[in-house]
């Protein structure tokens, strides 16, 4: 049973940092592209980040490149996003997930929501100002 479980959030002030964690067990995870999302209450769902199975190509949103850095350890079945210069529009639930694909095919336009198989709950960030 593949389990993707999400860590780390809470309530930061503007211009703070957090660092989310990712762990996923039940898959070969080096076999996946892992991904970072959020959804903010009343907004649609966001591409945030997204990583490949090597950890040699990246994947940034517009409204977060600059200020967050995804990152895996294949060997800890775990993914990770360092998040600074916080922002109180970065405040959304942030999701983790698995794509079981070797193949980078991510454009400018963001990853599609489909190609990912495996969803963690969430873990809740905070920005206040």
């Amino acid at each position: 049973q593949v389990q993707v479980v999400e860590s780390g959030g809470g309530l930061v002030q503007a211009g703070g940092s957090l660092r989310l964690s990712c762990t996923a067990s039940g898959l070969s995870f080096d076999d996946y592209m892992m991904g970072w999302f959020r959804q903010a209450p009343g907004k649609e769902r966001e591409g945030v980040s997204c990583i490949s199975w090597s950890g040699g190509s990246y994947y940034y949103s517009d409204s977060v490149k600059g200020r967050f850095t995804i990152s895996r350890d294949n060997a800890k079945n775990a993914l990770y996003l360092h998040m600074n210069s916080l922002k109180p529009e970065d405040t959304a639930m942030y999701y983790c997930a698995a794509a079981k694909t070797r193949r980078w095919a991510i454009d400018k336009t963001g990853p599609r929501f489909g190609d990912f198989t495996y969803w963690g709950q969430g873990t809740q960030v905070t920005v206040s100002s």
